[in-house]
């Protein structure tokens, strides 16, 4: 398993074309990125896709650099993937895990996830800052058409930990450690097609 481990987290510093970053976030569930290539890159959302809030402040730049694909379920699969990465950060911005947006893209261990996430930094007296990047995303769904594993790499080493009092960043130094490899699996929402939550959440 931790060899596994180590040959994803190669594959991920290896497909990122990103130029050396000067730090990362020192918080739980580390994140960071480059502006994609294209201006709206696949993964993009408006502020309120399913009609849920998932806007975030101009300092907290979350970029989604993926191709949509073919397949109807998995491209609506990935985009909610997206938005539930999108809520947790929101969460953290609103200084709450009960922000609507958490609980319309979570569930179960999904849910229990983003809540630690954002109570560790809210605890912690922490916020977000910088650009994290989300890439080379692939989905495989299940027989039954219900559930949808949703994996990526991403890259914190520009996203910072940022103390809210004092205004401090938190840098460290560019390195592997700010790169992760995420498993979503994201399940149908039960009396919608068009939504999509977080039941389990490996990284």
């Amino acid at each position: 398993m931790i060899a596994t481990s180590t040959l994803l987290l190669t594959a991920c510093v290896g497909g990122d074309d990103s130029s050396s970053a000067t730090g990362r976030t020192t918080s739980a569930d580390q994140a960071s990125e480059k502006p994609s290539k294209s201006a709206e890159p696949a993964g993009a959302a408006k502020d309120k896709p399913d009609g849920v809030d998932v806007s975030l402040p101009k300092d907290m730049n979350l970029v989604f650099d993926w191709d949509k694909p073919e397949k109807k379920n998995e491209a609506a699969a990935m985009d909610d993937a997206a938005n539930y990465i999108r809520a947790i950060y929101r969460g953290v911005d609103k200084r709450t895990a009960e922000d609507t947006a958490v609980t319309a893209y979570s569930t179960g261990e999904g849910l229990s996830y983003a809540k630690l996430q954002i109570d560790r930094r809210v605890d912690g007296g922490w916020t977000a800052v910088g650009t994290r990047r989300h890439y080379d995303a692939t989905t495989r769904s299940a027989t039954n058409g219900n559930s949808v594993e949703v994996a990526f790499c991403t890259d914190s080493n520009e996203f910072y930990s940022k103390e809210i009092k004092t205004g401090k960043l938190l840098k460290t130094e560019h390195s592997i450690d700010g790169f992760d490899y995420f498993k979503i699996i994201m399940v149908k929402y039960p009396t919608r097609d068009d939504l999509w939550q977080a039941s389990k959440v490996f990284v």
